[in-house]
Formats: structure tokens, C-alpha cells, sequence
């Protein structure tokens, strides 16, 4: 429906959706995607605490459970370049102490040296604990969202646009850095 008609219905029920990031239509869709965007990562990353605290005792955020599942795709080991690219991030150190807790635990292995020599897998355990983090997955989540009708074509384009927005978002990121004003 578009913001227009929900601006209908919502003035009859008393619902204001304006604020300072939504003074247009288009910025109230904008401003209500960011809005879901934000709730819906920290769902998704209590989700993934949740899920691996289930199948092992290791506190782990949501980036390095996402971390340990990115290591361990396609069985092919990566590098911290790899990590970054697939996972869209920039904060190096960060992620240089997620894999550190990653290894302390005993769920990544580091092998090689030098700078671009490192590549980091998943160990047996870290096998181990992937396998049964995705069998509870199955059995929670993937059975949650199979009972919802027509929910996959929900998702592939829920995955579409979040994509598409991927790109908008990191060239207007490009844009503002370009354009950015010094202090004074």
C-alpha cells in the first residue's frame, strides 16, 4: 500500500508517522524501511545468540556467529579479506578479535603467515557446533516461516530490495564522504 493510503487510514486512527527523518511520503516509506532495517537486525542477532548459546556454551554476538557460519560456507577456508567482502564490513580490528574469541573457543583454526598468507576454516568442533546450529534452525525458524503462505516469494523479494538498497546505501555513503565538511 502506498504511504499515501496508510496516511489515510493512520490519520483516521490517530497515527502520526512524521518526524524529522519523514516530512515527505517517500521519506516516510525510507524512514519506515531504516526503522523495520534496525529492529529486525537486533531480532536477528538476538536470534543468533539464542541459537548457537543453544547448541554450545560460547557468548557470541551476532556478527561473529554470522562469522563462524561465513567461514564455514561452501567448506573453503578464507581470508580476512574474504570475510570482509562477503560480509560487507570494513572494521578490520574488530573483526580480528571476533576471530581471535572464534579460535580461543576452539571453533576456527588459523593456518598460514605474512599478510596475505592467513586463511581461517572451521575446526571439527566448529563443524560440529555449525551442524547443530543449523538443525535447530531447521527446526525453529525454517519451520516457522514455511507454515506462512507464499512466504518464499516474500523473501526473495525482501532479498531484492535489501540488496538493491546494499547499493544505493554505499553510494550515497561514497557521496557524503566525498562531499563531506570539515569542522570548523
Amino acid at each position: 500500500m502506498s504511504s499515501i493510503g496508510q496516511d489515510e487510514g493512520e490519520a483516521q486512527h490517530g497515527l502520526d508517522r512524521s518526524w524529522h527523518l519523514a516530512r515527505t511520503p517517500l521519506e516516510v516509506d525510507v524512514a519506515e524501511l531504516e526503522y523495520a532495517l534496525m529492529r529486525a537486525f537486533e531480532a536477528f542477532g538476538r536470534w543468533q545468540a539464542e541459537c548457537l548459546a543453544s547448541v554450545i556454551d560460547f557468548a557470541a554476538s551476532g556478527p561473529e556467529n554470522a562469522m563462524l557460519h561465513i567461514i564455514r560456507m561452501n567448506d573453503r577456508p578464507k581470508t580476512i579479506k574474504d570475510l570482509a567482502r562477503l560480509s560487507n564490513r570494513e572494521d578490520i580490528p574488530n573483526m580480528q578479535y571476533s576471530l581471535r574469541k572464534l579460535i580461543g573457543a576452539g571453533l576456527v583454526e588459523r593456518k598460514g603467515s605474512g599478510r596475505s598468507g592467513v586463511t581461517y576454516s572451521v575446526t571439527e568442533k566448529g563443524r560440529d557446533v555449525t551442524e547443530r546450529y543449523a538443525q535447530l534452525r531447521a527446526s525453529l525458524l525454517i519451520k516457522a516461516v514455511q507454515s506462512l503462505p507464499n512466504f518464499g516469494g516474500r523473501l526473495d523479494e525482501a532479498t531484492k530490495t535489501l540488496e538493491f538498497m546494499t547499493g544505493i546505501y554505499e553510494q550515497v555513503a561514497r557521496s557524503a564522504a566525498t562531499h563531506r565538511h570539515l569542522p570548523r
